[in-house]
């Protein structure tokens, strides 16, 4: 992977603010990509990922999820899992675009265009230093935690 800045966003997030990435207030940032609220594998990264967020605020890292819900929606998912960190609605899908994310997928068996859970750290810069794509939800957030520890 080339190291790459991103390029600076601003999105509606939970809580009644915008999220813009620019400037970003800690050393690193995981953002994370997953494809729907309340669905078993999102809400098994988004619990594990909240189960881990003290230690990635001990690591000098705050965590942001994305995915193309409503910001409604995301706030009934934040509230019933008590997730500490932002999720951030991207229903015009720039910020997916950007990242790529947005995959033809199968689901039921039919071809479906949805978000591939996708992780990216950036340190303080906007540099990408790491990306998973593709990923399975269980024992993600232990992985990501992991390299963002060395940083």
């Amino acid at each position: 992977m080339s190291i790459q800045a991103v390029a600076d966003f601003t999105l509606p997030a939970t809580g009644s603010v915008d999220f813009t990435l620019y400037p970003i207030h800690s050393k690193s940032l995981v953002i994370y990509f997953y494809p729907k609220d309340s669905t078993p594998g999102c809400t098994t990264e988004a619990q594990q990922f909240r189960d881990l967020y003290d230690k990635f605020r001990e690591a000098g890292c705050e965590i942001v999820g994305i995915s193309r819900d409503s910001i409604k929606s995301h706030e009934t998912f934040k509230s019933r899992f008590t997730l500490p960190f932002a999720l951030l609605s991207d229903a015009e899908e720039k910020v997916c675009t950007q990242f790529a994310v947005m995959k033809q997928k199968k689901m039921y068996g039919k071809d479906v265009r949805g978000i591939e859970r996708s992780t990216f750290v950036l340190d303080s810069k906007g540099i990408i230093r790491k990306e998973w794509r593709g990923l399975k939800a269980d024992g993600h957030a232990e992985e990501v935690l992991a390299f963002v520890q060395t940083l």
